[in-house]
């Protein structure tokens, strides 16, 4: 059974930090093209960052600089980290695996094939 599993989120102050990770079962991440999604209450899915086969990666403008996505192919698992978090990153954060080039990678949903169920991330005092 292929499957992602989300988890790290959590309630933190602004000014934070977490780390969020996407681990699979069933399938090799280092094959996929790898982004990370949020959606918060009563708002649209977003693209957030993503990581290309190769490694390459994407940042929506309004994480730059605060979060980072990486691999760890050993440990089947992509990370996020969120750093300098604000009350607007209040979402349901989902990792997804898809197919792309190998050194490129973009946030457009309709290119991946698998989702996660979650995991939820509350910036508030």
């Amino acid at each position: 059974q292929l499957q992602l599993v989300e988890s790290g989120g959590g309630l933190v102050q602004p000014g934070g930090s977490l780390t969020l990770s996407c681990t699979a079962s069933g399938f090799k991440l280092d094959n996929y093209v790898i982004g990370w999604f949020r959606q918060a209450p009563g708002k649209a899915r977003e693209g957030v960052s993503c990581t290309s086969v190769f490694g390459n990666t994407n940042y929506t403008d309004s994480v730059k600089g605060r979060f980072i996505i990486s691999r760890h192919n050993p440990r089947n698992t992509v990370y996020l980290l969120l750093k300098g978090l604000k009350p607007e990153d209040t979402a349901l954060y989902f990792c997804a695996a898809g197919d792309g080039p190998p050194d490129s990678c973009s946030t457009t949903a309709q290119q991946y094939n698998y989702w996660g169920q979650g995991t939820r991330v509350t910036v508030s005092e």
